[in-house]
């Protein structure tokens, strides 16, 4: 007989951003009054559900995310690094036209590539530590359910790249929602299904930036 695993993918919710820049990696950056709600709206989606393992990014919004689920099932919290945030050389700025990082010619050389991108870390350098960290998750909780939680960029890397998809796509195309759940289901070390839910959908008034 095979061993059913399934391993969810977990978007944090809102961050408190109110300059709206791209946070990326850097610290500091906690979740919102909504975000904090997503995450306790998520937490009780899992509710039913057969949680024991969790993963979370090192970021404080995912930390903070994954707190509601480590409290309902009396896990602990594993730190995985390979679940972060997509590095980005926009990082800390504006991002656009008009006032935006983009009006500066001394950034222009980072948009030459697209399906790289040459902006940041190249996708598939993306999808193959989040498939190393998905790995690690679905070992430590074979036969049962694990959480991850991490970010919008290195999630729909992976699902694109589970799905045999195009790794390059334009950010606003991405299905995963704050606090969303993509979810993998594994016989024995198969993949069989990939799916997704947004238990968070029009909460929060969002940031307007992409990624994160």
């Amino acid at each position: 007989m095979s061993d059913t695993t399934i391993v969810h993918l977990l978007r944090h919710g809102e961050v408190h951003n109110p300059q709206g820049v791209l946070y990326g990696r850097l610290p500091g950056y906690r979740l919102s009054e909504d975000g904090a709600r997503m995450a306790k709206a998520a937490a009780e989606w899992f509710a039913e559900r057969d949680v024991t393992a969790l993963f979370s990014s090192p970021m404080q919004r995912a930390l903070e995310t994954a707190a509601p689920l480590a409290a309902a099932f009396e896990l602990p919290v594993t730190v995985d690094d390979r679940l972060i945030e997509a590095g980005n050389h926009f990082e800390g700025l504006t991002f656009g036209v008009g006032a935006g990082s983009l009006r500066r010619p001394e950034h222009w050389r980072h948009l030459y590539n697209p399906f790289r991108p040459s902006w940041g870390e190249p996708y598939r350098e993306i999808a193959e530590r989040m498939k190393s960290a998905v790995i690690r998750a679905r070992e430590a909780a074979r036969g049962h359910e694990a959480v991850c939680v991490s970010h919008q960029l290195p999630i729909w890397t992976l699902r694109c790249f589970a799905e045999k998809k195009r790794l390059w796509h334009h950010p606003g195309r991405r299905e995963c929602g704050l606090a969303s759940i993509t979810t993998l289901t594994f016989e024995d070390n198969r993949l069989v299904e990939v799916a997704y839910a947004d238990p968070c959908s029009g909460m929060g008034k969002g940031t307007g930036v992409a990624g994160a």
